[in-house]
C-alpha cells in the first residue's frame, strides 16, 4: 500500500503558513548553498539564465520572472516563478517553487517560495563574504530591512566568527525589530549598532551588503569603500550607477543573470564584465579578490540551484511535521 501511494504522481502542497515556523540553522543553509555552488562549478548541476519579464509601465508597474535548475546533489529538478505588482509591495509579491525528484520521475512538492528566499539570500552573502571579504574582517554594515535582510547578519556572524562590530541602516520598524530579533535569537550575547549616516558607516566597515529598495538613503558608492572593502548588492536599487565600474575586483553570483537584472551598474558605457563568478570561487578556480587592498564588489542574483536544497529541507521537515496536503493533479 505503501509504496503504491508514493508512486502515484501527486504534488505535495505547502503554504506560507505551514513553513512558518519550520527552522534550518543558518550553518545547515550555508552549507546547503554552498555545495550548491560547488556541484555547479563542477558541472553536476544546471542553472540557466534567469528569464524577466518587464510589464509594460503605461499599463502597471509590474515584473515577472521564472527560472528552471537541476540539483545534481539531490538529484531534483527545480522550477520558481515571480511576479510583483508595483516594485515594492510586499503585499502583492508572490512566488513559488515546484520540486520534481529525478531518481522517480514524480513531482515532489509546490510550496511558496518566500522563507526559501529569505534563508537562501542572506546564505549567499555570508558565502560571498566568507570567500571575498579581507582576511579576519571585523565589522559589517546591513542596509535594508526586508524580507532578504532580515536574516543576513547572524549568517554573516555565523560565517565569519571574526566579526566584532554589527551595524545596521533600515527606515521601517517593523523591519529593523524582525531584523533586531533575528540576530538575537542566534547571539543573544552581541549588540547590533543601529545607524543613521550611511556613507560614514560604510566608510568605517569591512563588509557593506546592500539589500535596500527605492532607497531613503545615499546610493552606495564603491569608493566610498575602505581599502580591502567588500560590497555586496543584493539586487539593491540602494547602489548607484556605475558601482561596478569602481572596483577593483568585481564578482557575481551569475554573469549572465546581471546583464538580465543589473545592467545599470555597469556604469554609462554599459560594459558589465566581471571578474569570477561565485560558484567558480567556492571551488577554488578563482580567486574572491587578487589582494588585500582590493575594493570588490559583488553582486548576488539569485541562482535557483540554491533554492532547490532549501526548498527540499523545508519540505522534507514540513511533510514529516504533517503540515501541507498533497494534492493528485493528474489523477
Amino acid at each position: 500500500m505503501t509504496q503504491s501511494y508514493l508512486r502515484t504522481p501527486a504534488m505535495h502542497i505547502l503554504s506560507r503558513t505551514d513553513l512558518a515556523d519550520i527552522e534550518i540553522p543558518p550553518a545547515d543553509v550555508i552549507r546547503m548553498v554552498e555545495d550548491a555552488y560547488l556541484y555547479h562549478a563542477n558541472g553536476a548541476s544546471r542553472c540557466p539564465t534567469k528569464l524577466m519579464m518587464p510589464l509594460p509601465e503605461a499599463q502597471r508597474d509590474a515584473v515577472s520572472y521564472s527560472m528552471l535548475g537541476y540539483d545534481g546533489a539531490l538529484q531534483q529538478l527545480g522550477f520558481k516563478t515571480s511576479y510583483r505588482q508595483g516594485s515594492e509591495s510586499a503585499e502583492k509579491y508572490y512566488t513559488t517553487i515546484s520540486l520534481y525528484d529525478d531518481t522517480t520521475g514524480l513531482p515532489f512538492a509546490f510550496m511558496d517560495c518566500q522563507r526559501v528566499g529569505a534563508s537562501r539570500t542572506p546564505a549567499t552573502s555570508a558565502i560571498i563574504a566568507k570567500h571575498c571579504a579581507k582576511e579576519a574582517a571585523k565589522s559589517v554594515l546591513m542596509i535594508g530591512t526586508g524580507a532578504q535582510g532580515i536574516n543576513t547578519l547572524p549568517y554573516l556572524a555565523t560565517a565569519l566568527p571574526s566579526l566584532e562590530t554589527f551595524r545596521l541602516f533600515g527606515t521601517h520598524p517593523d523591519g529593523i525589530a524582525a531584523s533586531m530579533a533575528a540576530f538575537s535569537r542566534h547571539f543573544p550575547d552581541r549588540k547590533v549598532e543601529l545607524v543613521e549616516d550611511v556613507p560614514a558607516a560604510a566608510a568605517m566597515s569591512d563588509i557593506v551588503v546592500a539589500a535596500s529598495g527605492r532607497a531613503a538613503h545615499p546610493k552606495i558608492q564603491t569608493k566610498w569603500l575602505q581599502p580591502g572593502g567588500l560590497l555586496i548588492s543584493v539586487a539593491s536599487k540602494g547602489v548607484e550607477t556605475g558601482a561596478l565600474s569602481e572596483a577593483d575586483y568585481t564578482v557575481a553570483t551569475n554573469e549572465g543573470q546581471m546583464g538580465v537584472t543589473g545592467k545599470r551598474l555597469a556604469g554609462h558605457d554599459g560594459f558589465a564584465g566581471i571578474d569570477a563568478e561565485l560558484p567558480d570561487i567556492v571551488a577554488g578556480k578563482m580567486p574572491g579578490r587578487r589582494s588585500p587592498e582590493d575594493r570588490v564588489f559583488a553582486f548576488s542574483s539569485g541562482m535557483i540551484i540554491t533554492d532547490i536544497p532549501v526548498a527540499h529541507a523545508l519540505a522534507t521537515r514540513g511533510i514529516a511535521a504533517g503540515r501541507g496536503r498533497r494534492v493528485e493533479l493528474w489523477k
